[in-house]
């Protein structure tokens, strides 16, 4: 049930949104909340499970070897959050439905929350860091897709590519951090790894893990200094701000440090880091929220101040203070979600979220006046909230935390950043509803109004959540935050939490006290004949702001990048090919600098005459191709040379399979090489100056040289095979004598579809990229003569019985394949042999004429079938509970004809050998038609 609940969003919603909304947006509402409602109370379902197991435990193989397996967990951290974001996220889908107008596609939002929801939902029940990885990146890509959701607008894809760019560059860093954390452990299984949290600490590698996943933790959170790409976000619908801001995104990194806070709790490093920068967020949000005027712009940045106020709290590591922040993760999800939705209300109704054109607004919104007191107040942690019990927890774990000089400074600024939230948190009460100096530039009354009922409810709910948690909170919320607590520390010696609002007269309640009286001094003096919207410090930072120094470095990187791409793209393969081999050659000589390799201990034996004179053969043709290299055509036919030595190289090494596949792929190839090269001059130009060619030739002597001295090396010392199990394995499991056949179309069935497809999309992409050298409208109709050239009777005559003979041989290479030198792509070359033979005698309309390929055309159609019945039949094993691709092998005996063997792989090879002569054959058609029309013109119009 745990993989249903991420799929059904991930799968089931996503998809089903767009075929609803074409009959009503309404319908489409009720199925994404039905859906989401679902799965939140699967998830309230796993709480008696966990309660008595303390963990749930889903595993699906998927590549084991790699220890990547769909590894799911649901303990009480894990359910807190997910039912966050389900239940939050229910909420917002009800009040995405009264805020999006008609005008905009209500399944494309719903398509694209669904994908955000089950990408959280992934992150909270992985129980692998790997698969943790790969929901952790599609939130990345869900949130750009969200923010960017009116992309007609810049800065919708201004704030989405910046948020992509952020977050995905802490995804780079957490994948790094992630793959040492699985090479210290030896596992990448979360629950794991906690039974690992010394040998990680102790680790060298320690200190590089650490900042790896902080910067990924830090970047997807918004800590500072990473914390301006949330706020220039805000372009994205407003439902998707409260998801993202209260339930998701943002709280992915919180989520992130909780999870694997066991293994990094105790490092000096971790506490300091993550405190101090949790706390630099805390103030430095709070501060710059008061001065926003775009409503969701100060709601942004006071989510980025409460996202430092929790992440300070998982620094300072102790059990009382991760339940502190825990507390505070729930609280912050009620009020913030609420407030953005309070925002959308006052933007849907009066048009603007411009606070220096609002003000006056309670007499029209009186309702939704009063909600947003209350969630202010929790968000300012004002008594008998939510908000202010665990900001009590806060400066209580600060306090209690640190001493000395250390604890006046963070005292301080815990306090001036309460100071800073009294104030943005009045401030948005206040000039929304009661700054009547800005009432007259509103619209009249009968334009704005309350809005519909439905759409407050979502609202209503959490403000009353706000009210009861922080008058009744040992009721509420207590006992919930302690078995998060329990599951997140992993031990359970600490005292348990204990929730009241008095805890009597302390030294953080005088904190609390100077943050409301502070706080509401700070503003009202602003605030007194509007200073307060004055003061723009954009002016004052200047190239100081985070999305100034962003947008420099971005265009940075984007000048020398061009110059860099100026300096290596020359148009000169022989420049491009330089920088390969020379970046190879420097990739192996770093790692293998100072080894000192010398000849192994293997015992050498004499070569033989005939290896001998094979080397001469290939060096006399080698030093001819470089000599000819410049006549196209000879170095053509000199490569076709060498390859039909490689041929004999094969056959003297008792390798038949690899020499009948050398041979009809030397054959094919050079034919086709001829056909396009043909299309070009035959002589190469002398463009290379005296000293590139020396500088090309050292390099090719030297590359030469360091891959046959590795080669050598490897040769001539002993080493381990895996061929023993091949060998024993190939009749027992793949039923053929022919190892090398046997592994192509069983053991390494899947290397050979993708090859196959590789060859598919090669054809393919020829045909798209010479188009527009064919001949268009060519037809064979009109007796044959566009692209017919008479050849000798002698060919021609030849030619019509070396194909019925060929296929015969086709056949029985490809029927002889599993036990005998052969197999479906030996056999698809010979037929591509004999088919072109009839290219050459009768010419390319006729030749396609009398097979009915019509063009080539049809060609097309052969790959496809080809790859239809190669992937049907692996898919076959899934209906016997096999993996794909897995080959099954029997016996029948037939009346007269006696036992026969036959295996499962004989319809793989059969789409191979259809797969190849189709790829082949198109790219000869193609050529062809090239050829034809670069010689005689387009055929149109004749």
């Amino acid at each position: 049930m745990l993989l249903l609940i991420i799929l059904l969003p991930l799968l089931l919603g996503t998809t089903l949104v767009w075929g609803l909304e074409k009959f009503s947006r309404g319908l489409t509402a009720i199925f994404a909340s039905v859906l989401s409602l679902s799965c939140f109370a699967m998830l309230l379902s796993f709480i008696p499970d966990v309660q008595s197991q303390q963990a749930v435990m889903a595993s699906y193989a998927w590549l084991p070897s790699l220890d990547f397996n769909i590894d799911l967990r649901a303990d009480f951290l894990s359910l807190l959050f997910a039912l966050l974001i389900s239940g939050i996220g229910t909420l917002i889908f009800i009040y995405a439905y009264y805020y999006l107008s008609n005008k905009n596609s209500l399944a494309k939002l719903y398509s694209l929350l669904m994908l955000f929801m089950a990408a959280m939902l992934g992150i909270a029940l992985s129980n692998n860091l790997l698969m943790l990885l790969v929901f952790w990146e599609l939130t990345s890509i869900s949130s750009f897709l969200l923010v960017a959701y009116w992309n007609r607008y810049e800065v919708a894809q201004r704030g989405s590519r910046m948020a992509l760019t952020i977050t995905g560059m802490g995804g780079l860093c957490l994948l790094a951090g992630f793959i040492l954390i699985g090479q210290v452990a030896g596992t990448f299984q979360i629950d794991q790894i906690f039974l690992k949290a010394d040998i990680i600490q102790n680790s060298q590698l320690f200190p590089v893990i650490l900042g790896l996943v902080l910067m990924g933790a830090f970047t997807k959170s918004a800590q500072f200094p990473f914390h301006f790409w949330l706020p220039n976000a805000m372009a994205a619908p407003t439902p998707v701000s409260a998801y993202l801001h209260s339930a998701t995104m943002v709280k992915a990194g919180i989520f992130l440090l909780l999870r694997l806070s066991p293994i990094f709790v105790g490092a000096m490093a971790y506490h300091q880091i993550v405190t101090m920068v949790g706390l630099i967020t805390l103030c430095v949000g709070a501060f710059f929220a008061i001065f926003k005027e775009d409503l969701k712009g100060l709601l942004a940045y006071s989510t980025i101040s409460h996202l430092g106020l929790i992440m300070c709290l998982i620094g300072i590591g102790s059990p009382l203070a991760i339940a502190a922040a825990i507390f505070h993760i729930i609280n912050h999800a009620t009020f913030k979600a609420a407030l953005f939705m309070i925002a959308g209300v006052i933007d849907h109704e009066t048009g603007t979220r411009d606070l220096r054109k609002l003000g006056g607004t309670w007499q029209f919104l009186p309702i939704t006046g009063t909600l947003a007191m209350i969630t202010c107040a929790a968000m300012a942690g004002v008594p008998f909230t939510n908000g202010f019990l665990s900001k009590e927890m806060f400066f209580t774990e600060l306090v209690a935390s640190h001493s000395g000089i250390t604890l006046l400074l963070f005292a301080v600024l815990a306090t001036l950043a309460g100071v800073f939230a009294v104030s943005y948190s009045v401030r948005l009460v206040h000039g929304v509803f009661f700054d009547h100096a800005f009432a007259k530039k509103l619209p009249s009354e009968g334009h704005i109004h309350e809005p519909v009922k439905p759409m407050l409810a979502p609202i209503a709910l959490l403000a009353t959540l706000c009210i009861l948690v922080g008058v009744l909170p040992a009721v509420f919320v207590e006992d919930i935050v302690n078995a998060v607590t329990i599951a997140t520390v992993q031990h359970q010696n600490f005292e348990l939490v204990h929730l009241a609002i008095w805890h009597g007269f302390n030294l953080p309640l005088m904190m609390s006290i100077v943050a409301l009286v502070g706080g509401l001094g700070l503003y009202f003096t602003l605030a007194k004949n509007g200073r307060i919207r004055k003061i723009d410090f954009d002016p004052i930072l200047g190239n100081l702001r985070g999305p100034v120094i962003f947008e420099k470095i971005l265009k940075s990187l984007v000048l020398n990048s061009r110059k860099f791409k100026k300096a290596t793209e020359t148009g000169s393969l022989q420049n491009y090919l330089f920088i390969i081999v020379f970046f190879t050659l420097a990739m192996a000589i770093i790692p293998l600098y100072g080894f000192g390799f010398t000849t192994g201990t293997r015992e050498l034996i004499h070569a033989p005459i005939v290896a001998i004179v094979l080397w001469l053969l290939l060096l006399t043709g080698c030093w001819m191709m470089l000599w000819f290299h410049h006549e196209r055509i000879k170095a053509i036919l000199i490569s076709g040379a060498i390859g039909l030595v490689v041929t004999i190289v094969f056959v003297t090494m008792s390798a038949p399979d690899l020499a009948l596949t050398q041979i009809v792929v030397d054959v094919v190839s050079t034919v086709l090489l001829l056909m396009g090269l043909s299309l070009l001059p035959q002589l190469t130009p002398y463009e290379s100056s005296r000293t590139r060619r020396w500088r090309d030739a050292a390099l090719a002597i030297i590359g030469g040289f360091g891959l046959g001295w590795l080669t050598w090396l490897v040769l001539t010392r002993d080493h381990q095979s895996i061929s023993w199990f091949f060998l024993q394995q190939s009749i027992p499991l793949g039923g053929g004598s022919n190892v090398v056949n046997v592994v192509l179309v069983d053991f390494r069935g899947f290397d050979t579809f993708g090859e196959i497809v590789v060859l598919g999309i090669a054809g393919i992409g020829a045909l798209c990229l010479m188009d527009g050298m064919r001949a268009h409208g060519t037809t064979v109709t009109k007796g044959l003569t566009h692209r017919f050239t008479p050849s000798p009777l002698l060919l021609r005559v030849t030619g019509s019985w070396i194909l019925a003979l060929a296929l015969v041989v086709s056949l029985y290479i490809f029927l002889r394949g599993h036990n005998l030198p052969g197999g479906g792509f030996i056999a698809g070359l010979i037929t591509s042999m004999a088919l072109i033979v009839q290219y050459i005698a009768l010419g390319q309309d006729k030749a396609e004429f009398l097979i009915r390929a019509k063009s080539g055309r049809s060609y097309e159609q052969w790959i496809g079938g080809g790859l239809v019945v190669a992937g049907l039949t692996g898919m076959g094993a899934w209906l016997w509970g096999r993996p794909f691709l897995t080959s099954a092998h029997f016996y029948v005996n037939p009346p007269l004809i006696g036992e026969i063997h036959l295996a499962s792989a004989a319809l793989f090879d059969v789409g191979v050998y259809v797969t190849v002569v189709g790829a082949t054959m198109l790219l000869i058609s193609v050529l062809g038609d090239s050829r034809h029309s670069t010689m005689t013109g387009p055929v149109r119009g004749e």
